[in-house]
């Protein structure tokens, strides 16, 4: 898998018939090794880490309904009463981030109410704060650390 603007860290992966596995230490399970599941992989390592967020407040590919649709977020962190504080989308290296990119972010926030966005495809990373007053986000030179 190609070298990403992450730290590396020591995955456990495996060969199975037809695929490349990647152990999900969040969700306990072997997952097909897609670029974008090798970016999910390192930004948990790296919020965990790096930003010493607490694993038990991290959800990966939550369920929301959006327009009777179902979605999936790829990283949401709850602060510690339970409601979500950080939204992360993940994209695959070659995937260029956009501004649909952030429009798909933009609307899982209607839902979630969540205070920062951040999207990464692992070599590019945007952070945001969310400004509900003024219906945008401003953008952030780094994710704050958890405290």
């Amino acid at each position: 898998m190609q070298k990403l603007n992450l730290p590396t860290y020591p995955f456990k992966l495996k060969n199975s018939e037809k695929h490349t596995l990647i152990f999900d230490n969040l969700r306990k399970k072997y997952f097909v090794l897609t670029p974008e599941e090798w970016v999910r992989q390192h930004f948990v390592c790296f919020l965990i880490d790096e930003k010493k967020y607490p694993v038990s407040l991290i959800a990966l590919e939550k369920q929301l309904i959006i327009n009777n649709r179902k979605k999936r977020t790829d990283i949401v962190i709850f602060n510690k009463e339970g409601n979500p504080d950080i939204i992360v989308e993940c994209k695959a290296p070659h995937i260029k981030i956009s501004q649909d990119t952030f429009d798909q972010i933009a609307r899982y926030n209607l839902k979630l109410r969540a205070n920062y966005l951040i999207v990464t495809n692992g070599l590019e990373h945007f952070f945001c704060k969310m400004d509900f007053k003024k219906e945008t986000y401003i953008f952030l030179k780094d994710i704050p650390t958890y405290n």
